[in-house]
Formats: C-alpha cells, sequence, structure tokens
C-alpha cells in the first residue's frame, strides 16, 4: 500500500489501480511541496498534478494535512528500507558501519527524495505535530532495526536511549548543517558523525 499505513488514509486502497492512484496522489503532493511550500499547498493542485479527479484526493485525505502526514509516513518506511538493506550487506555487530548507513541515507534522501527537504519525517510540517513526537517514532524504528544487527534486545533500555539521544542530536545539527548550505554543509555534517561515534563508542563498545 504505498508504505502508508491505513491509520493514515480515510480508505485504503482494495484494488490495484486504486493503490496506483494513491501512489500518484501522493507523488504530486511531494513534486508540490518542492515547488510551492506547505502554506501554498492545495487538494485541488495536488489532484491536477496527479491528473485525478478531486474526489480521488478525498477519498484517501481529508485534507492537505493529512496528505502530508502520510507523506512523512512513506518516507520514514523508506528510510527504514533503504537503511535496512545496508545493514544486510555490514557484519553483525557493526556499529561504526550502521551509523554511517543512517546518516548517509538520509542525507541522501534529504537531497534527491520530492518533498523530504520540507516534511521528511514530519518535523517541519506547520501545523503538524511536535518535532518530538516524529523524533520517537524515528528512534523507535531505529533502535527496533539496530537491536537485531547488534545482537541486543529490541527492549534494551540503554540501546533505545542511546538511539533517541542519537536522533536528538543528529536532527538539531543537520537542520544546521542544511542552513549553512543548501545540499548540507559537509563539514558539519562531518563534525555531526564524529561527534555521534565518540558518544555510542561509549555505550556500544
Amino acid at each position: 500500500m504505498d508504505g502508508v499505513s491505513p491509520a493514515h488514509l480515510r480508505r485504503a486502497p482494495v484494488q490495484q489501480r486504486s493503490a496506483e492512484r494513491l501512489t500518484r496522489i501522493l507523488d504530486a503532493c511531494a513534486e508540490l511541496l518542492d515547488e510551492t511550500g506547505y502554506e501554498e499547498l492545495s487538494t485541488r493542485a495536488v489532484a491536477a498534478r496527479a491528473g485525478v479527479p478531486i474526489g480521488s484526493v478525498y477519498r484517501f485525505f481529508g485534507n492537505k494535512r493529512a496528505l502530508a502526514e502520510a507523506l512523512a509516513h512513506r518516507n520514514l518506511d523508506t528510510y527504514a528500507e533503504r537503511i535496512g538493506g545496508r545493514l544486510e550487506e555490514l557484519p553483525a555487530g557493526d556499529w561504526r558501519g550502521a551509523l554511517d548507513a543512517v546518516l548517509d541515507e538520509y542525507l541522501a534522501m534529504k537531497r534527491t527524495v520530492p518533498g523530504f527537504a520540507l516534511i521528511d519525517f514530519g518535523y517541519q510540517i506547520p501545523v503538524g505535530a511536535p518535532a518530538s513526537g516524529a523524533n520517537h517514532q524515528v528512534a523507535d524504528r531505529l533502535a527496533d532495526m539496530l537491536a537485531g544487527h547488534l545482537g541486543r534486545a529490541p527492549a534494551d533500555a540503554e540501546l533505545r536511549r542511546a538511539v533517541l539521544v542519537s536522533v536528538e542530536a543528529a536532527d538539531a545539527l543537520l537542520q544546521l548543517a542544511f542552513r549553512v548550505g543548501p545540499s548540507g554543509d559537509e563539514e558539519i555534517v562531518g563534525e555531526t558523525r564524529e561527534l555521534l561515534r565518540a558518544y555510542l563508542a561509549r555505550v556500544l563498545d
């Protein structure tokens, strides 16, 4: 279902054609976010860009906020899938390689995925949930994935706390990197990587 849970939809698609229409709607939303920003986004413009009747948008979403939240959820699922693929290529227990994967895939999506620069996982939706809510969702997904890779229990409180602290720190520093340079200032990105390595070494070595 294109990475969007039924909880984010008014009605879940039941046929392939309906699922493809949902994908086109979300893709159109992402493109328009890059072009116009969130405030100028409208469900009518999304429908026109997607080439579907306005009723098709309202079949799935009640308003543009619901559209943006569904896009953020899809982004998180895509991010998790990309990291999962990278983890499969790493030796078990290699947390430094895992950290590089987490940062590299975020940076790649930030630079290339339509709509991601504004919405990412929901942090910057003007009328969306507070940043802490999105950061906790990201940290929970990452902790679940990393627990298996590192041979630790998913409920390991120390690991989950370390991942949450790392996500919060990376969020603040990478926002700074993209304020300094439109593609993310490489020196600040490098400092972020080193800071997280030093912190996590205390917990994971």
